[in-house]
C-alpha cells in the first residue's frame, strides 16, 4: 500500500501545478489594445494599408508592443449605426506600464503621422486580467 501511495501523491500533485500552470497561460498580465475604426471619407486603399502596416511595424519600434492584428476576418456593426465601423487592430503591450509608456512615445507620434490623416472614428478598449 505505502508503495502505492507515493507514486499517486506525485501523480496528484503533478496535476494540480499542471492546471495552475494551465490557469496562469489562460490569464495573461499583457495588456490587449483593441481598436475598431471607421476611415475617413474618401480615404484611400493604399492609405488604409499603410496604416494598417505602420501597425504592424510598431512593435520593432516599440520593444513594449509584443503582438500585433490587424486582418478583419468578421466586422458586425449595430443596425442604424451612421458610420459603420470597417476594420479592427489589436497590438498586445508586455503590461500596463509599457501601454503607458507607448502614450506619446516617439513611435506612437510618427504612426500618428500617417493613421490620424485617413482615421474617421475609432473605439478603443484596453483590456487585461
Amino acid at each position: 500500500m505505502k508503495k502505492l501511495l507515493a507514486p499517486l501523491l506525485s501523480l496528484l500533485v503533478l496535476t494540480f501545478a499542471s492546471s495552475l500552470a494551465s490557469a496562469a497561460d489562460t490569464a495573461p498580465k499583457s495588456v490587449i489594445h483593441v481598436v475598431t475604426l471607421a476611415w475617413k471619407d474618401g480615404a484611400t486603399p493604399e492609405q488604409i494599408q499603410a496604416a494598417l502596416d505602420g501597425v504592424k511595424a510598431l512593435p520593432a519600434a516599440f520593444p513594449g508592443i509584443t503582438h500585433v492584428w490587424v486582418k478583419s476576418i468578421k466586422v458586425q456593426n449595430a443596425k442604424g449605426i451612421e458610420k459603420p465601423k470597417t476594420h479592427a487592430f489589436v497590438m498586445e503591450f508586455a503590461d500596463e506600464a509599457a501601454l503607458k509608456a507607448y502614450a506619446d512615445s516617439p513611435a506612437q507620434k510618427e504612426w500618428y503621422k500617417t493613421y490620424l490623416a485617413v482615421r474617421g472614428q475609432s473605439t478603443t478598449f484596453d483590456i487585461t486580467n
